[in-house]
């Protein structure tokens, strides 16, 4: 399975150019390792990849995946979000402990966080609702990343209405975060609920917009309507 690996490097090397490479770092504050290819390629080259593999079996595609991870390349993270994601029916709930220990050892920007989360993580917590109680642990954690993961991780899900009573205590936790990864994080998971529950959202931010910092405010009331933005900015107490 190595071959296939390198196959992909290869891949990406020959698609890659100093261009793509140079605008792709200004989207990120951190120092990030990317070989400069374009989204879609890299979406083409490792579906094209996948294709190719005669052992589908989630530990066989977790265990290509961890080889991709471990070259801390964008683009290969982006590959190894895709296809973790392509097995989530073969999803058991301990696969939440493998995704906590990828994005704990692995992920180191906002990019491969949300692709990871978003999806694979998020699709295991809608099989495996129970594991809902691990996120709240990542919400408390020393790592950003694990704090942001424990937002984003819930994005679609809330979109869809579900789970708003852990996505009220998750953002409890990381109220007052100082990060500003953590807090567009959980200003992205209360924009997202707000799509099926807005009044209760709004409730939630006005309760709390004294001690809310201001960019996870805007995130969080970014759809609703202009009277209630208006009521929400202004500001109050601390704010």
């Amino acid at each position: 399975m190595s071959n296939l690996i390198e196959e992909i490097r290869k891949d990406l090397i020959t698609n890659s150019d100093e261009k793509t490479k140079k605008s792709g770092e200004t989207f990120f504050k951190e120092e990030v390792m990317m070989y400069g290819v374009k989204s879609a390629t890299v979406h083409d080259i490792g579906k094209n990849h996948f294709k190719k593999l005669p052992d589908k079996s989630k530990n066989v595609v977790f265990g290509l995946c961890e080889e991709l991870w471990q070259s801390r390349f964008m683009e290969e993270s982006f590959i190894a979000c895709n296809w973790s994601y392509s097995v989530q029916k073969q999803y058991i709930i301990s696969d939440f402990e493998i995704f906590e220990r990828w994005v704990d050892s692995y992920v180191t920007n906002w990019a491969a966080c949300d692709t990871l989360c978003n999806h694979s993580v998020g699709s295991l917590i809608e099989k495996y609702p129970s594991c809902l109680a691990g996120l709240k642990t990542w919400a408390r954690s020393q790592n950003r990343w694990m704090r942001r993961a424990s937002a984003v991780t819930l994005i679609i899900p809330a979109r869809h209405g579900k789970f708003l009573t852990d996505i009220f205590e998750l953002a409890d936790i990381l109220l007052t975060d100082k990060d500003d990864m953590v807090q567009k994080g959980y200003g992205w998971m209360l924009k997202a609920a707000s799509e099926a529950h807005q009044m209760q959202v709004f409730d939630y931010v006005m309760n709390n917009k004294d001690i809310m910092p201001r960019t996870s405010l805007r995130y969080a009331i970014e759809k609703m309507p202009p009277d209630l933005r208006l009521k929400a900015m202004a500001k109050t107490g601390k704010n």
